[in-house]
C-alpha cells in the first residue's frame, strides 16, 4: 500500500467540495431542505458520512481524512483575531461569555460524574465512570472522547473508548436535529436577530442562491494590488503563516509538557491576536481587510463542518443500550435547561444565538456548535464567535484540566470528588452572569 501523499489530499478535498456544492443544489431545488433551513455543509458531512468508508463504502477517503479536522478548526479561530473589534462592550460580553461557558462546561462533567455513581452503578451495575462519559463525547467530542478512552483502555478499561465515541456520535446528531428545529422555532417566535421569521424570508435565505448578480454582496475588499500579490492570496498567506507558527509553538509546549495536550485552535487563536498587535504596531492595522478575512474564516466553518460530520465513527455498545438510552435522554434534558432556561437570563444581547451556540458545543463540540449556530446567524453579525474566541483564552485551561484529571480520577477511584468539585465550581460560575445582567437591567430601568 503507498503512503500518503499530496493526491490523497487532493481527492479528500475534492470528494468533499463535491458533496458540499451538491448540499447546496439540494437546498436549491428541494423544498424539504428550505423549510428545514439546512447548511449545505451539515447535508455534505451527511451525505459523506454515508457514503464513506464507516457506512456504504462508496467513497474511500483517506485514513488522514479526520485530521484535517483540527487543521480547520485551528485556520477558523485563527483568522478570528483579524475580524473582531476589540471595544470595551465585546470585552464584558466575553466575561459573560467566559462564565457561562466554563459553568457549563463544569457542570456537565460534574453531573453526570456523580450521576454515574449514585444512579446508573447501583441500578444497573455499571462501572462508576459510566456517567462521565456522557460529558467526555457530548460537550468534549470525539476529540476529548479519544484521550479520555484511550488513556482508561490502557488501564484496562477496554469499553471506555467505545462508550465515548457512541456518546460523541449521539450528542453529533441531536446538535444538528436540534439546531435546525430551535432555528425554525425562534424564527416563529421572533427570537432571532440575525435571521427573520421563516414566512417573511427572502428566496436566496430559503434557497441559498443568490440569483441576481446585482443583489450580490461583496466578501471583501482589496488591500493590495495584484501588480503585487493577489488579495486572496494575501489573506490566505497570513492565516497560513498563523496556523504555521501556532503549530511550531503548540508542538513546543506539548513537548515541554507531555500531559497538557493544548489544542492547535486555541494557539492559533492567540497567535492570530499577537498577529493582529503587530498589525497595530507597526502602523498598519488595515493591511488584511476584516470583511475579507471573514471570508476566508467562513470558509474554512463550511470544510470544517462536513469533515467533522463525515469523520464520525459511531460505536454502539449493545451491552450497556438500557442505561445508555437513560444517559441520553438525561444528557439531552440537562442542555435544554441551559438552552430553554439559563440562556435567557445569562445574556442581554443576542441571548438566542448564544444559546444555538452553546448548545451544539453542550451536546457534540465547539465544531457542531459553530454549525447550528450558522444556521440563526449565516454572516456571523451576533458576536457570538468573538465573545467565545476571547473567552476562551481563560477556558482553555479548565477544558485542559476536566480531559487530564478526568481519567486520573477514574483511575485512582475518586470519581465523587471529581464530580462534587466540578459541579460545584459550575454552579458557582453560572450565577456571577445572571446577577450581572440582573444589575444591568435594573441600572437601565
Amino acid at each position: 500500500m503507498d503512503g500518503y501523499t499530496p493526491f490523497d489530499v487532493l481527492m479528500d478535498i475534492g470528494w468533499i467540495s463535491l458533496l458540499l456544492i451538491i448540499g447546496n443544489l439540494m437546498r436549491r431545488f428541494i423544498p424539504w431542505f428550505q423549510k428545514l433551513l439546512i447548511p449545505a455543509p451539515i447535508t455534505a458531512g451527511l451525505l459523506g458520512l454515508l457514503l464513506g468508508p464507516n457506512a456504504l463504502g462508496i467513497i474511500q477517503f483517506s485514513e488522514h481524512f479526520g485530521d484535517y479536522a483540527t487543521i480547520l478548526i485551528a485556520a477558523v479561530f485563527g483568522a478570528l483575531p483579524f475580524t473582531m473589534d476589540f471595544d470595551a462592550k465585546v470585552r464584558q460580553r466575553a466575561r459573560t461569555m467566559w462564565s457561562y461557558s466554563v459553568g457549563m462546561y463544569l457542570a456537565q462533567w460534574g453531573f453526570f460524574a456523580l450521576l454515574g455513581v449514585i444512579l446508573f452503578a447501583p441500578l444497573f451495575n455499571t462501572p462508576d465512570w459510566f456517567g462521565i462519559m456522557l460529558p467526555v463525547g457530548f460537550v468534549g467530542g470525539f476529540g476529548v472522547a479519544a484521550a479520555v478512552g484511550g488513556a482508561l483502555d490502557s488501564a484496562g478499561m477496554t469499553e471506555a473508548t467505545s462508550l465515548g465515541f457512541t456518546a460523541a456520535a449521539v450528542g453529533m446528531f441531536s446538535a444538528i436535529v436540534g439546531g435546525v428545529i430551535f432555528a425554525r422555532w425562534g424564527s416563529k417566535k421572533g427570537h432571532t436577530n440575525e435571521l427573520p421569521a421563516l414566512d417573511k424570508l427572502p428566496e436566496d435565505m430559503r434557497t441559498g442562491i443568490i440569483s441576481l448578480p446585482g443583489q450580490r454582496p461583496s466578501v471583501g475588499r482589496a488591500t493590495t494590488s495584484p501588480s503585487s500579490i493577489e488579495p486572496i492570496a494575501l489573506h490566505v498567506a497570513a492565516l497560513a503563516v498563523t496556523l504555521f507558527l501556532a503549530n511550531i509553538l503548540t508542538n513546543l509546549v506539548n513537548d515541554a509538557f507531555p500531559a497538557l495536550s493544548f489544542p492547535l485552535f486555541a494557539m492559533a487563536f492567540l497567535v492570530g491576536l499577537a498577529g493582529v498587535g503587530v498589525l497595530h504596531l507597526i502602523k498598519a492595522p488595515h493591511y488584511l481587510d476584516t470583511k475579507l478575512m471573514g471570508s476566508v474564516s467562513g470558509a474554512s466553518t463550511d470544510f470544517l463542518v462536513a469533515v467533522g460530520i463525515t469523520s464520525i465513527v459511531p460505536a454502539v455498545v449493545a451491552t450497556y443500550i438500557v442505561p445508555l438510552i437513560i444517559l441520553f435522554v438525561v444528557g439531552l434534558a440537562f442542555c435544554l435547561v441551559l438552552f430553554f432556561y439559563v440562556a435567557p437570563r445569562v445574556f442581554e444581547h443576542g441571548w438566542f444565538e448564544r444559546a444555538v451556540f452553546s448548545w451544539g458545543w453542550a451536546t457534540a463540540s465547539v465544531a457542531t456548535g459553530i454549525a447550528v449556530l450558522k444556521i440563526v446567524d449565516p454572516e456571523q453579525k451576533s458576536g457570538t464567535l468573538e465573545e467565545f474566541g476571547m473567552a476562551y483564552v481563560g477556558f482553555a485551561p479548565f477544558e485542559i484540566a476536566a480531559a487530564i484529571l478526568a481519567p486520573i480520577a477514574i483511575i485512582a477511584g475518586l470519581v465523587w470528588l471529581f464530580g462534587g468539585v466540578a459541579l460545584i465550581g459550575g454552579l458557582a460560575l453560572l450565577i456571577p452572569p445572571i446577577i450581572w445582567l440582573k444589575k444591568s437591567k435594573a441600572k437601565a430601568s
